[in-house]
């Protein structure tokens, strides 16, 4: 049987075979043809992306900077020179908020004589400090009276960290752990290998709780009754009562109880754009994460905050002062811990007519240059307090440089006008002077009842009683001052 096989066209085949020799001109890709942008790159795109490149860099620097607080040395010795020369012109006061606690050291600058029957004690607001009174007291210091501003703790160069002793539970796997690794050194590590021999593992008294004491830094952020103690040993330590104190911005809400439970301390009372409740300096600006390391880390910011809220023309170097007061050793937390106590339900009407406080001539300085809003709230303080002056200034809720003396001469004329108390301390007797004075008054009495027996009468000039203490403690003729 033949097999018949079909054999493919040869010609068709090669009509369908397409010369891969030479392309034809109507199927061939066209070349690529290389073009030059002509298009300028925009300069404006470089420095946008270059500047906030810069900013996130120098925002994340700040952060981490943040985390790790300068030591109180190398912090000290980078202030500028504005807060060196108010440094030195201050001194320091150990005072004790509780027997239980350390001790703080509280900042105080003082001027003018120190027995002047005017004694001006200063309390400033919370996020300010004695820095922004400086010209204030010296103002007062040259017209004779006694003035001292303190840094209040957790502010300015008062402390604003202490270290305390707190109780820790041990607990968890880490405190197994530690617990395991306490029996050890305790009992032996030979003691240990025995326990993994005899049962595998190291049989601790696993149900005994184990409390340890460790020291702990913590921010001084003080309540009101803590800033009252404050203020009763400042006033004690420094002989200041009676005093004339001047309470500026939120320093009225801190101190309205200890001001009404210590009036005897007291001869008058001036509040200085101290409103009831509340800041010049928003806290809540503080308190967000990312904006208070902007505002705390850049100068033009704070200064930008300072001159919406507190002083509307304060000048750069002193912005940066206060900047940098309370931002350095963890100031921060101290000024927010602190403001958090803060009594937003303090009714000032109530103060003012309790016992404590009616009866204390009252000044009221506050500042009619912010707004009109703030100039209202001024005159519903004063109001609420009948036997309060009224005064204004044309400065912000911050003292300035510009209105210092202004405010100083408010508070001088107020002070001024008051009755004057006359200090009278009498120093203690020794036992001995004291003896020989009673045996001079007993042997002038019998030289006396003597002379009276032969009818004479002769004056020895010292025979009378004196109320006061003479010079040498009685055996002279003088009275002692």
């Amino acid at each position: 049987m033949a097999i018949i096989t079909e054999e493919p066209d040869s010609r068709s085949s090669l009509k369908q075979r397409k010369p891969t020799s030479k392309p034809s001109e109507s199927t061939a890709p066209k070349p690529i043809k290389s073009t030059k942008t002509t298009n300028a790159t925009n300069p404006f795109h470089f420095w946008f992306y270059f500047t906030i490149s810069v900013s996130l860099v120098t925002l994340i620097f700040m952060i981490l900077t943040s985390l790790y607080p300068q030591d109180p040395k190398t912090w000290f010795l980078s202030l500028p020179l504005n807060l060196r020369q108010h440094y030195a012109k201050g001194r320091n006061i150990k005072v004790q908020t509780a027997p239980n606690q350390p001790q703080i050291e509280v900042f105080a600058i003082q001027e003018g004589p120190s027995k002047s029957s005017d004694q001006v004690l200063i309390v400033h607001g919370l996020g300010c400090s004695s820095f922004a009174f400086q010209k204030v007291v010296n103002f007062l210091g040259v017209r004779g009276v006694h003035a001292v501003a303190i840094d209040l703790p957790g502010s300015g160069f008062s402390d604003k960290t202490m270290v305390v002793e707190e109780e820790h539970v041990d607990d968890g796997v880490l405190g197994r752990l530690k617990d395991m690794y306490n029996e050890i050194q305790e009992k032996g590590i030979f003691w240990g290998f025995d326990q993994l021999v005899e049962q595998g593992y190291v049989n601790y008294e696993e149900n005994k709780i184990r409390v340890s004491k460790r020291n702990v830094v913590k921010a001084v952020d003080l309540g009101t009754e803590e800033i009252g103690k404050v203020l009763g040993q400042v006033i004690d330590t420094m002989g200041l009562s009676p005093v004339d104190l001047v309470l500026h911005d939120s320093a009225l809400g801190l101190t309205a109880n200890w001001v009404s439970e210590n009036q005897g301390l007291l001869r008058s009372v001036v509040v200085l754009d101290s409103a009831p409740s509340g800041t010049a300096l928003p806290l809540w600006v503080l308190e967000m994460p990312v904006l208070r390391d902007a505002v705390l880390g850049l100068g033009f910011a704070f200064r930008r905050l300072l001159g919406t809220c507190c002083s509307r023309s304060v000048g750069s170097l002193e912005a940066e002062g206060h900047r940098i007061l309370l931002k350095g050793r963890d100031g921060r937390r101290a000024v927010v811990g602190m403001g958090r106590s803060l009594n937003c339900s303090f009714d000032l009407n109530e103060w003012a007519a309790s016992d404590g406080v009616k009866g204390l001539p009252m000044q009221v300085i506050w500042s009619d240059a912010l707004s009109k809003e703030w100039t209202e709230e001024g005159r519903q303080v004063a109001d609420a307090i009948p036997q309060a002056k009224f005064v204004s200034h044309s400065g912000g809720r911050w003292p300035q440089e510009h209105n210092s003396e202004e405010i100083a001469e408010s508070i001088y004329q107020f002070v001024s006008s008051l009755p004057k108390n006359v200090k009278q301390t009498e120093e203690p007797v020794p036992e001995h002077v004291q003896k020989m004075f009673d045996e001079a008054k007993s042997g002038d009495h019998h030289h006396h009842h003597g002379h009276d027996s032969h009818g004479h009468e002769h004056d020895h000039g010292h025979g009378h009683a004196h109320a006061g203490y003479t010079d040498a403690y009685g055996l002279g003729q003088e009275w002692a001052m």
